[in-house]
């Protein structure tokens, strides 16, 4: 080949490589970001938040830029969907809404920054299950990311960052300013086939996820943390969903690492929407005032076939704990707890039927729960306080309660009492220390009970794509 030709082919080629480049105004860009990621969708379209005015100095608002990016995208929820890739940088932004067939990527770098101002959160009415807002009587402050009546919604990234800068928010509730309870970092409403996965989610104003009403949700290899003192910062709580998977998470939080929800007194027994078909697997907490898992206390639409299975806690309150009071109604039953490894805990096992925190003073003190069906088996806890605290209700005991091989091994400061058990009925075999009288039955003829379900979840059958991008 001539050196005349040479130079033509590398001049032909460097001119093919800047018009592949060119952006959408023209630029041409100096390099690519290419990343993948599995999903239960991929889309057909892509933009970055750059192109809607995005800016990631930390300082300048998003929350139009994100607003006009998701409205922009939608014109493709029927044409292939459509993906939001946010690069490297600190985006600040408020309360912003998805769309359908739709997903939120984070780059490793990137790092969404919740605004410090509450008029960037909009007011919801409260959840009708719960009749009123948490923190206050009135309404609530809209997630960071939201959504309601969505199908097919992914957010993700390749363990990019939402930081929900709460100790504004804390410094508030703790001195009673809020008019309206505070805002979660990531909720949907009334939803289908949601993924929410490979991030890291830091500080939020009070709960972490919450999909709410919803079914198909699949929360994966998600990190969070915040203070230990933080007030309500629970992990993920599934409230009044179905067919749900929760898998390879690692929570550090100031209250319940999972906890499931289905609303709350006479409002939660209207809506009557319970939560069934959820599985937990290989989850990791740390939390020194709450529970590794929490069913409750707000389960006053029930709460059915939970199964947790690999749970590893340190330095937790409790490992799976009930949480239920006279006036909630309701029913907790079917629940499966298998492969329990703890270290440091106050207790192993908690049931209580005495918490007695109250949507309002109209609830039905008739409405009496019905916990039954609850299983655990194959736990290894050591540095023990006590070992179980088992409080059923006077009239209303917990019933079926069922565990097998289960070695705890005590502080040296443990109680005197390594068991607490009132108003509640089960059987137990291979547990040391020996469980108090009211958990009889110590033989095996009816150890079947504590068995794992065998059959598979229909969340668990659904697999995830790879999806592959290149992006400026």
């Amino acid at each position: 080949m001539s050196n005349k030709t040479l130079a033509i082919c590398v001049v032909t080629v460097m001119t093919l490589m800047a018009t592949v480049a060119r952006g959408r105004g023209g630029r041409v860009l100096q390099s690519f970001d290419e990343f993948e990621y599995t999903a239960m969708a991929c889309r057909e379209h892509s933009a970055s938040i750059t192109e809607f005015g995005g800016v990631g100095d930390g300082q300048t608002l998003n929350t139009k830029a994100f607003q006009s990016a998701v409205e922009h995208l939608s014109q493709y929820s029927d044409n292939g969907g459509a993906q939001l890739y946010v690069p490297a940088g600190k985006w600040l932004t408020g309360s912003f809404s998805l769309t359908s067939h739709f997903t939120l990527f984070l780059h490793r770098d990137a790092v969404l920054l919740a605004a410090q101002d509450i008029n960037e959160f909009p007011v919801l009415k409260a959840l009708p299950s719960y009749g009123r807002g948490r923190d206050a009587a009135g309404g609530r402050f809209a997630s960071l990311i939201f959504g309601t009546n969505l199908t097919d919604v992914v957010v993700t990234g390749n363990n990019g960052t939402i930081d929900g800068q709460g100790s504004f928010w804390w410094q508030s509730f703790h001195k009673g300013k809020l008019k309206y309870t505070r805002p979660y970092l990531i909720e949907f409403m009334f939803s289908d086939s949601i993924q929410i996965s490979n991030l890291t989610l830091l500080d939020s104003p009070s709960w972490n996820i919450h999909p709410v009403y919803s079914s198909n949700i699949i929360v994966k290899g998600i990190t969070i943390i915040a203070p230990v003192t933080s007030p309500n910062t629970d992990g993920i709580n599934p409230d009044s969903c179905t067919n749900t998977r929760i898998e390879d998470c690692y929570i550090v939080s100031g209250d319940d690492c999972v906890a499931v929800k289905s609303g709350w007194d006479e409002y939660g027994i209207a809506f009557g929407m319970p939560p069934s078909q959820l599985g937990i697997r290989r989850l990791t907490c740390i939390s020194p005032y709450s529970a590794a898992i929490a069913l409750g206390s707000e389960m006053s639409g029930g709460i059915q076939d939970v199964r947790a299975e690999d749970i590893t806690a340190f330095h937790t309150e409790s490992g799976v704990r009930i949480k239920t009071a006279v006036g909630r109604g309701g029913f907790v039953k079917d629940i499966y707890v298998k492969g329990m490894n703890l270290q440091t805990m106050k207790w192993i096992f908690w049931m209580t039927g005495n918490y007695k925190a109250h949507a309002d003073s109209h609830y039905d003190p008739h409405a009496l729960p019905v916990i039954s069906g609850i299983n655990y088996r194959d736990v290894v806890a050591e540095n023990v306080s006590m070992a179980g605290r088992l409080e059923g209700i006077s009239g209303d005991p917990f019933t079926e309660i069922c565990i097998s091989n289960a070695t705890i091994s005590m502080a040296a400061k443990h109680k005197k009492a390594m068991w607490m058990c009132s108003d509640v009925q089960g059987i137990t075999t291979g547990v040391e220390p020996q469980p108090c009288d009211l958990l009889t039955g110590q033989g095996s003829e009816k150890i079947n009970g504590c068995d794992f379900p065998t059959d598979v979840l229909a969340i668990d059958t659904v697999e995830l794509k790879s999806c592959s991008y290149r992006t400026n």
